[in-house]
């Protein structure tokens, strides 16, 4: 086995459609964050993402995309943003994750949602958590009302009366799936940085390589990677968004929101569910909700996969100090979000910060 080093933008056109065939090989990796595109967009616009290719006889065989920190710390490429890393590697193929770190000029390398399949990485393992997915078909409905009362037909009555509701008191309702106005995506993560500031989180747009990320990717127009802005509208005024990446047959759930004064007419998973149908139509087979906790996550999954948390380090103090210090903050995460009344009360907690909060835009 060759392992060599890149910089994303630095692959060449044979590297890209190599790791593209990789992805198409397996169901595992068909997820447009283990895409190159991806990986790229990180690099421009966070500087450290690397990339390892592995090869036997020449032939390049698995793609390792990561980020370099100092002192040899690594990091899942796009970690705390994407919902789904891995080696990308053809069928058979293995790898010894010491010599894969010390080529990559790395202690450790930490993970938070390594695909449940990467074997080599298992002793490195700290915990395994559940990953919502909906498997989609396209079922030849004629119109979305009949996909909807097919499908989830618990759902159908509340959510049409809403969407008749949303039309008369506001205006028309109305989807658009791929929506290209990049005002639109300004406005939901506008929205969003107001939620997670309400609610207590950090405000990942506040930062803004986050901002200028984004906005590279709802500019790719990929076969495995396309950046897909959906919107509900009430007449010409958006009252929901979603932005996420789609691959060739996965989509990736990523951002969420909508506009406060609508939210008795649940816009959100109005939007989720027009989504959903018209993903379905497109082509995609799978909608990848994320790991984490969510009511409406429930209500529309099919099943769930494993994705994996943990450390891979070489026997460095570097190596030893990172884990001291990472894993008993996962560790009291992890035990909060475990129970329920745990996390209620840090939703309260987090929610009365929130309260003390300034308002806040990308």
């Amino acid at each position: 086995m060759k392992i060599t080093t890149y910089r994303p933008e630095d692959l060449s056109t044979v590297l890209r459609g190599a790791w593209h065939e990789t992805m198409d090989e397996s169901p595992d990796y068909q997820n447009p964050f283990l895409a190159p595109e991806f990986a790229d967009g990180v690099g421009r616009h966070r500087g450290r993402a690397r990339v390892a290719v592995l090869r036997e006889g020449g032939e390049p065989v698995g793609f390792f995309p990561y980020e370099a920190g100092p002192l040899g710390v690594g990091r899942a490429i796009g970690i705390g943003l994407s919902d789904c890393q891995a080696l990308v590697h053809r069928p058979g193929v293995s790898w010894d994750v010491q010599e894969l770190l010390r080529a990559c000029g790395l202690s450790v390398f930490e993970f938070d949602h390594l695909v449940e399949e990467q074997k080599p990485f298992g002793r490195y393992v700290t915990g395994s958590f559940a990953s919502p997915v909906l498997d989609l078909k396209d079922g030849g409905h004629d119109s979305y009302e009949e996909w909807l009362r097919a499908t989830y037909p618990g759902q159908a009555r509340t959510t049409l009366k809403k969407e008749r509701r949303l039309s008369r008191n506001v205006g028309d309702m109305r989807f658009v799936y791929d929506e290209r106005d990049p005002r639109v995506l300004r406005r939901l993560m506008a929205w969003k940085s107001a939620q997670y500031r309400r609610t207590g989180r950090m405000d990942r747009f506040a930062r803004p390589w986050i901002v200028d990320l984004v906005d590279h990717l709802f500019d790719v127009r990929e076969d495995h990677f396309t950046g897909v802005l959906s919107v509900v509208y009430a007449g010409d005024r958006p009252v929901a968004a979603h932005f996420g990446p789609v691959s060739r047959t996965v989509f990736a759930a990523w951002f969420t929101a909508y506009d406060p004064e609508y939210g008795y007419y649940s816009p959100g998973l109005m939007m989720h569910l027009r989504m959903v149908e018209a993903a379905g139509r497109q082509g995609v087979r799978l909608l990848d909700w994320g790991r984490g906790e969510k009511e409406y996550k429930d209500w529309l999954k099919t099943r769930e996969l494993r994705v994996c948390e943990g450390f891979a380090g070489r026997t460095h103090p570097v190596a030893a100090a990172h884990r001291l210090w990472r894993r008993p903050v996962r560790g009291l995460r992890n035990t909060v979000l475990a129970h329920p009344v745990l996390r209620e009360r840090a939703d309260r907690l987090l929610k009365t910060v929130g309260s003390l909060r300034g308002p806040a835009g990308p």
